[in-house]
């Protein structure tokens, strides 16, 4: 089949004429494909309209996307730095080209506003030109022997096929992470995009690494429809030549799939979803503390694995923070994301809506103040702020994935410790302070993947290893990834013969 073909014309939802949905398929071994199931609907979360079709894959089709990248591991894993890298600068030239034309599309696969997706293809094309450096680093160490004429090195090999699950929520930014580190690392890739970005989350990757030189099989990757995702998984866990499972996504798929590995006794690594405290100590600058917990707990919708959940503020400067919060968040702008002043767009499905909206009113029954939101105006959820809100509440102690943080006051730095760490999770904090020195002490005392000092929930840089703790995952991204998709060989080497006991 064609890779691409376009419907005729519609008129969207506020009147303007654009483009139908175009029809994609599945990439296995250089090639689109068609899915013997046909394809699936892929819907414009704004509009609500059928933005895309995409390939309904099921296990055959995964097989031998797994078969391609089986066969193309060997002269990969021999592929030298030089060439890795060549092909890695071409797909960031790509990326820039396409720049607006990706953003639009994460626009329209996912809501993001178009200052999310702009953001984001910043940092992947920083992404990928630095790990076109990484390439270099699987080194190889050399330990000392206790024996004569005895040279004991290390060296780091690559795995095999890594299965990468790919969200929708940071579309092109996680889709490139979960696809670079075992790529650069050696591995051949199979990549299963969610059902609800298959577009941004898989197929514009391949498209632009097929345009860069990438060799067939290399990268691969399935999509499928709503609710039909087991049977690509059980492949990923079954076929022996899937040696790691790379999956981003929330707590409760990723604790399923890592049993699965587990008893597979296939390397995982997870990257999960967090509960993530923001710490304001009286010391904060009130202005400077109350826009970046606005930006933590609203950009996106709220809908970002690193947004702040619960922000918990020293008792001196409570009441002025959360009027002033309050302020904040009922100023921003909301509406369509393809508007360029957008900063609140649409929840991905109406069934997440209704779950944000839910768990609002759940709090609300067993006693929070609703300070400000807690309503909708078709697909956008108000930014919403919670005080007074009760530990049996499930927004108080579960990762609530729209626009809604929870405040608190709290007596004490210790406090705010206690609170910050009562939860399982453990992906990212922050605290603000105007004592720089304070706020790091008080940061070795957090248990998290990342402390942000001074800064958002949200401050990735490609070079920093970003991953979580307990609950919220391990592994990481960044150079320091490329442990994760290798493996650690001695290899001994003896000059002449050594004396063996007893011959």
């Amino acid at each position: 089949m064609n890779h691409r073909t376009a419907s005729s014309s519609s008129a969207s939802r506020t009147g303007q004429p654009r483009k139908g949905p175009s029809e994609y398929g599945y990439f296995s071994d250089g090639k689109w494909l068609t899915a013997e199931a046909g394809t699936f609907e892929d819907f414009d979360p704004w509009t609500e309209e059928v933005f895309a079709v995409a390939a309904r894959c099921g296990r055959a089709e995964t097989a031998a996307a797994i078969t391609a990248a089986d066969r193309a591991f060997p002269a990969w894993s021999r592929t030298t730095p030089a060439e890795k890298a060549g092909i890695l600068r071409r797909a960031a030239a790509i990326v820039e080209r396409r720049s607006e034309e990706l953003a639009e599309t994460m626009a329209r696969e996912t809501g993001t506003t178009l200052l999310n997706g702009r953001f984001q293809l910043g940092l992947v094309i920083q992404l990928i030109e630095q790990a076109a450096g990484w390439a270099y680093l699987p080194a190889g160490e050399v330990l000392p022997s206790d024996f004569p004429d005895t040279t004991q090195t290390v060296v780091r090999r690559p795995l095999g096929v890594v299965a990468s699950f790919t969200p929708w929520n940071g579309a092109q930014i996680l889709a490139w992470r979960a696809i670079l580190s075992p790529l650069v690392a050696g591995n051949t890739v199979v990549v299963k995009p969610t059902e609800l970005a298959p577009v941004s989350a898989g197929i514009q990757v391949a498209e632009i690494l097929h345009e860069a030189g990438l060799p067939a099989g290399v990268v691969n990757v399935v999509t499928h429809g709503p609710g039909e995702a087991g049977p690509i998984a059980d492949e990923f866990f079954e076929n022996p030549a899937v040696r790691c499972v790379n999956f981003i996504g929330s707590v409760p798929t990723g604790r399923m799939l890592a049993e699965r590995a587990g008893a597979a006794l296939k390397r995982s690594v997870m990257e999960l979803g967090g509960y993530n405290p923001l710490i304001v100590l009286d010391d904060a600058d009130l202005d400077y503390a109350v826009r970046v917990a606005a930006f933590s707990a609203f950009f996106h919708q709220g809908q970002i694995c690193l947004n702040a959940r619960t922000i918990l503020v020293h008792r001196d400067l409570y009441d002025v923070f959360v009027e002033r919060l309050v302020a904040k968040a009922g100023a921003l702008r909301a509406g369509s994301p393809l508007e360029e002043e957008t900063f609140i767009g649409p929840l991905i499905t109406p069934e997440a809506l209704s779950r944000v909206d839910e768990r609002v009113r759940d709090a609300v029954a067993k006693g929070a103040r609703l300070l400000t939101g807690g309503t909708h105006d078709g697909p956008v959820y108000a930014p919403t702020v919670l005080a007074d809100v009760p530990d049996d509440a499930a927004v108080s102690v579960e990762e609530t994935f729209g626009p809604v943080v929870v405040v608190r006051s709290v007596e004490s730095a210790d406090e705010a410790v206690d609170l910050a760490n009562r939860l399982e999770y453990g992906l990212t904090s922050a605290i603000i302070s105007g004592d720089t020195h304070r706020a790091v002490r008080l940061s070795e005392r957090i248990r998290a993947g990342s402390v942000r000092i001074n800064l958002p929930t949200i401050d990735d840089e490609i070079q920093a290893p970003i991953g979580g703790v307990r609950d919220s995952g391990w592994g990481r991204s960044g150079p320091h990834s490329l442990h994760d998709f290798t493996d650690q060989i001695a290899v001994t080497v003896q000059s002449g013969e050594r004396r063996l006991p007893s011959f």
